[in-house]
């Protein structure tokens, strides 16, 4: 076994075995209290720039399938875990996490105290780290851990932007759904769509979009900060058109593309270094109807004047529990997000929707004059609960009667 070792920019050092592909991966070290659904972290977007520890007691043992694949990649830097499960047992299963981490060059750390590292990061706060299986030298590592970039005043969206606009029509598969009550929400998980753990097929990707007439089904807009294809499927699977455009994409191009509603998908770094799509969407409102997921809600409360700030250790699980303030209810949500919009930033035409009970941290808002809703958590249930899915069928409610 090879030795591994994850040194932190205040000099602790934490050691391990290590799995997936050799070498040495400097960035941001931060947590996830997901008990499962470890390949949509691995895949998602917006943990851009960080290592990620995990801090269920055993990852990997379902193994990867092409099915939970959220983007066409890995984009973490580095992954550690307290134990990682060489034999994969899953009737899905298609690959083992060891050979998959080696496949996408994703530097891995195993036989690591994480209840001792979550601690310490919980207590001092997230971190710059280094974790490498070639220099084992702790000197090394924590001065490459000091010369490593900065989170704050990070724009990482521009690495994980798509290059060009494309429709996107893949659906999620009625039979990992269950529609209840009169909002159609589902219960059972979803998944099985196309895709590869490599390279996602293009088959379902149409290039140069056009704008729609209103005869069509309900057309969105959706800008990709980061997206992940869960999000995509359950628009489509609600009889959307969806078109996905970059980043930097303005917002005349959006307007005239002739939407009914705009989406603003979840994505990594600082949203306030992210000052072109708060102008795009500034420019924006009250235009078209608004949705925002994650990094998407807090760009739109920026461009509605708002202020964000950097959490102490930030909210990374599929276990968080929020109040609803509209339906009195509270919900288990997934959560990705070291950043937060400041609540008393925000002015008084915004009304704040969703709160997280462990901190009071913004969940979720609405600007009902300019047609807006956003929430700060994850609720395409990628992985995770589906107890937010009705967030999507109040933005369809929001275009129809728009339109």
């Amino acid at each position: 076994m090879t030795e591994a070792w994850l040194v932190l920019e205040d000099g602790t050092q934490w050691r391990g075995v290590a799995f997936g592909a050799q070498g040495t991966r400097a960035a941001e070290v931060v947590f996830n209290t997901s008990l499962t659904g470890y390949q949509e972290v691995l895949t998602d977007p917006s943990y851009y720039g960080q290592i990620v520890v995990m801090t269920a007691a055993q990852i990997g043992n379902t193994g990867i399938n092409r099915a939970d694949m959220e983007s066409a990649r890995v984009w973490l830097s580095g992954f550690a875990v307290r134990d990682a499960s060489r034999i994969p047992s899953n009737w899905r299963a298609e690959q083992a996490l060891d050979a998959f981490l080696r496949a996408q060059n994703v530097v891995g750390i195993s036989e690591l105290d994480t209840r001792g590292l979550v601690r310490h990061l919980r207590t001092r706060g997230v971190m710059r780290g280094v974790l490498s299986s070639e220099i084992l030298d702790a000197e090394k590592l924590h001065q490459r851990a000091l010369d490593a970039p900065d989170m704050n005043g990070a724009d990482l969206v521009q690495y994980v932007t798509c290059a060009e606009a494309y429709h996107w029509d893949e659906k999620a598969e009625e039979r990992w759904y269950e529609y209840a009550s009169n909002v159609k929400r589902e219960t059972a998980r979803p998944g099985h769509g196309e895709g590869s753990n490599v390279k996602r097929e293009t088959s379902n990707v149409k290039r140069h979009p056009s704008p729609v007439t209103r005869h069509s089904p309900l057309y969105v807009v959706a800008y990709d900060y980061g997206i992940k294809h869960n999000i995509l499927r359950l628009l489509t699977s609600r009889g959307c058109r969806v078109t996905v455009v970059p980043a930097r994409m303005s917002a005349d191009e959006v307007l005239a593309l002739n939407p009914d509603g705009i989406f603003l998908s979840n994505g990594p770094g600082d949203p306030a270094a992210v000052t072109y799509a708060i102008e795009n969407v500034r420019a924006l409102l009250g235009r078209k109807p608004i949705f925002g997921i994650c990094l998407g809600h807090q760009i739109v409360a920026l461009a509605l004047g708002g202020e964000t700030y950097k959490l102490k250790f930030g909210h990374r699980g599929a276990n968080q529990p929020v109040k609803n303030l509209v339906t009195g209810h509270v919900e288990i949500t997934t959560h990705n997000h070291g950043f937060a919009v400041r609540a008393s930033s925000l002015p008084s035409h915004v009304e704040i929707t969703h709160l997280n009970l462990n901190d009071d941290c913004v969940e979720g808002l609405r600007a009902p004059s300019l047609n807006v809703l956003a929430a700060q958590f994850h609720p395409e249930s990628a992985g995770g609960t589906h107890d937010a899915l009705g967030l999507f069928d109040e933005f369809m409610q929001r275009m129809k009667a728009e339109g």
